[in-house]
């Protein structure tokens, strides 16, 4: 990034703590490709197929989680919310993703319905926003992406 001067992907990234400096940088580089267009495919906003193959290989690594990706954005949306003087809304959503796949356990159970297993992915989001419709990003659940005693999030 430019020396001296903190980009939002600084801000946003600060919090992140991955197990390698490497995956720090292409983190970055990746949000702010994905932040260039926001809500464009991979391969629009990487632009070539070498950037879009690191991209594909940053999310795929094993030693990339969940955690890693969302922590800093949610030090920052707290630090955000925490400079601000009123209320603040935090605005949940829960969504339900189906799959039907061959080898179904594969894939996370989600409940039964007239008898029939069902397998997917449950999702459920908080947005903190101003009473005025300012969003300041997503808000960490207590019980989701905490540290645990040795640094880490669980």
């Amino acid at each position: 990034m430019t020396r001296g001067v903190e980009t939002w992907v600084d801000r946003e990234a600060a919090g992140c703590e991955f197990k390698d400096e490497r995956l720090g940088r292409r983190f970055c580089k990746l949000l702010a490709q994905v932040g260039s267009d926001m809500g464009q495919s991979i391969p629009l906003v990487c632009q070539d197929w070498a950037n879009t193959k690191a991209g594909y290989r940053f999310f795929s690594n094993e030693r990339v989680n969940e955690a890693d990706i969302l922590w800093g954005h949610f030090e920052a949306t707290r630090r955000r919310a925490t400079a601000t003087e009123g209320p603040i809304l935090i605005l949940h959503n829960a969504t339900e993703f189906s799959f039907k796949r061959e080898k179904p356990d594969l894939i996370g159970f989600t409940g039964k319905t007239a008898g029939r297993t069902q397998r997917g992915i449950l999702m459920h989001s908080s947005l903190a926003v101003t009473t005025e419709g300012l969003p300041f990003g997503l808000a960490a659940s207590s019980s989701g992406h905490t540290r645990s005693s040795r640094g880490r999030r669980r």
